[in-house]
């Protein structure tokens, strides 16, 4: 996993508990389309469904990407 630069001053950026939409789980960073922030840990876990490809993270974002697009990352899965 990439280590994360993390900003303690940022008002904007900022760790999450979400479910992340995907078919593989060893990139290190999410389009905004694909995450979906959850109230806590218990909620992403709730929500979870492997079966579409829906699984409960810790994430930090979102960030904007040197392509212009808003991207989170991967601090860690929560059901590994």
């Amino acid at each position: 996993m990439p280590e994360i630069l993390i900003d303690p001053e940022s008002r904007a950026l900022g760790e999450r508990f979400a479910l992340v939409r995907s078919r593989r789980r060893d990139r290190p960073r999410f389009h905004t389309g694909c995450v979906t922030p959850v109230a806590d840990a218990a909620s992403a876990l709730v929500g979870a469904d492997p079966g579409r490809h829906l699984y409960p993270a810790l994430v930090y974002g979102p960030s904007s990407s040197s392509e212009g697009q808003q991207v989170w990352y991967l601090v860690r899965w929560l059901d590994t």
